[in-house]
């Protein structure tokens, strides 16, 4: 999996992981924010939350198209300085009148023009290092290495947010709205952290920070493309783009509506072994079980054997020792539950891996748009287990009368969120490292930023349509809010299979 890729890669994939943490502790409790500094009803509150990852993902394509004129690690610099200054302002509590709320958006202006100059150029740098022949071969698993880096930064996010928000409320004596730009303030220090990776290792990859490598170049010229077999390229991006818009419309719902539901339909404690689950600490013995134990099967050395197997038996031992050890019920706040998708992220990556290369071993494995088009089949599971899971509950708009009049409101197990991101993580680990390996590959080389400035503007508007979610939630029952996004995905794949010829030939000839 790791062995005989550039260095570069590594480099930066560890300065994005940086920047992911920071993006995604505040995403974490920026909707809950919403609502609580400033009163806003689930609507308005959805409006800007997908307003703002429209925008984070619509920027891209203007940076791409920047980048391919004056240079992606250019544009990398000032988009990571642009976002500070944006993360900074947030940080800043405004409190909740006219001025806060200017300067709130004003700070998320800057945040979505600094990710738009550095998000999607540094993805087009990581494809251009399998520009060279020497590593082309390993360019899907490069980007799911890459992708698997962004989860680890994802995965401490929900936490942090939660315990500096709670840190400053016990230890510090903030107010609970006041305490929320702490976590806001965690993507400062974590911009500074991806600054100093990027630019310490800046040699590994300096090569094609301006664009191709040497290599790459030379490559590209002995296959120059005609104008139809440019369109075409271009036509089958577009359908690609056209089916993902859909898919991150579901999937980005974990920031919103399931975020809600967890916040009003979850119950309040875990306890037992399900407990366990809710430490980010468990969740990273079991990461390093999982890879240990790839090591194991995969080593080429008896030591390295032996090595991987005592960490195995000691990541069990330690998780056995801390069940045995549960000291009653802990708590369970919405938005730790946003933790569940990274981990599994980060979990499930080598397995993806070995599956597909033993699939690829025996000239069986599937094409990037096939895999785009299972992706979307699978998601549409994701949300018929929350579809089941709701059956039998309150209206939104219900719950909330019930809890204010002091009644008794039903409350689910966590087990339905939990099994919800595990299927909604299969779905994106076939569609987005995919997807973004897709365009790298296909995209005509004077158009790479443009293209992968593409990806993100479908994206963008997927994420607009994240609002359609907050304005569904209120007074209609939970299971036919999640049938909307099941038919959805559904539909979306039936047209990627209905195009996948067309997808398939071009995959063949780039």
């Amino acid at each position: 999996m790791f062995k005989g890729q550039p260095k570069g890669l590594y480099a930066l994939a560890l300065a994005n992981t940086g920047e992911r943490f920071g993006y995604y502790t505040m995403l974490a409790v920026f909707a809950l924010f919403l609502r609580a500094n400033f009163g806003l009803e689930a609507g308005v509150a959805g409006a800007i939350y997908s307003t703002f990852l429209g925008l984070v993902y619509f920027m891209p394509l203007v940076g791409g198209v920047l980048a391919d004129k004056f240079g992606y690690g250019k544009m990398v610099t000032i988009g990571i300085t642009v976002m500070f200054a944006g993360y900074l302002l947030l940080s800043l509590p405004l409190g909740s009148d006219t001025l806060a709320m200017i300067g709130m958006l004003a700070a998320l202006i800057f945040i979505s023009v600094g990710t738009g100059l550095f998000k999607g150029n540094l993805q087009v740098m990581v494809g251009n290092l399998y520009d060279d022949p020497k590593y082309a071969s390993k360019r899907d698993e490069a980007f799911s290495i890459f992708y698997m880096a962004i989860n680890v930064g994802a995965l401490f996010a929900p936490t942090a947010a939660v315990e500096i928000k709670e840190w400053a409320e016990t230890s510090l004596g903030f107010s609970s709205n006041d305490a929320y730009h702490f976590s806001f303030a965690v993507a400062c220090v974590a911009l500074i952290i991806s600054m100093g990776i990027y630019y310490t290792f800046r040699s590994s990859f300096r090569h094609i920070e301006g664009g191709k490598s040497k290599s790459g170049e030379k490559a590209v010229a002995e296959k120059k493309l005609s104008a139809g077999e440019m369109r075409q390229r271009i036509i089958a991006l577009c359908l690609v783009f056209a089916v993902v818009i859909f898919f991150w419309m579901a999937f980005h719902q974990n920031g919103l509506t399931l975020t809600y539901f967890a916040n009003e339909f979850n119950e309040k404690s875990s306890e037992g072994f399900q407990s366990m689950f809710f430490s980010v600490w468990n969740l990273v013995l079991i990461i390093i079980g999982v890879y240990a134990l790839f090591s194991l099967f995969q080593s080429e050395t008896t030591r390295g054997r032996v090595v991987a197997g005592s960490i195995v038996a000691g990541v069990v031992a330690v998780l056995y020792y801390k069940y045995l050890n549960l000291n009653g019920p802990v708590a369970v706040s919405a938005p730790i539950f946003q933790q569940f998708n990274p981990f599994y992220v980060v979990a499930l990556t080598p397995v993806s891996i070995a599956i597909f290369s033993a699939l690829a071993r025996r000239g069986k494995e599937p094409s990037a748009p096939r895999k785009i088009a299972y992706g979307m089949l699978v998601a549409s599971a994701g949300f018929a287990i929350m579809a089941v899971g709701s059956l039998g509950l309150l209206t939104p708009d219900a719950q909330e009368a019930a809890v204010e009049a002091g009644e008794q409101v039903p409350l689910v197990s966590s087990n339905w969120l939990i099994s919800t991101y595990l299927v909604l993580t299969f779905a994106e680990l076939l569609l987005s490292p995919m997807g973004i390996s897709f365009v790298s590959k296909v995209a005509p080389p004077q158009y790479k930023g443009m293209m992968m400035g593409g990806w993100f503007g479908a994206t963008a508007i997927g994420n607009l349509l994240v609002a359609v979610g907050g304005f569904l939630w209120g007074g209609i029952p939970l299971w036919a809010v999640w049938t909307v996004f099941i038919v959805l995905c559904l539909l979306s794949a039936v047209f990627m299979f209905s195009m996948m010829k067309k997808l398939e030939s071009v995959t063949t000839d780039a």
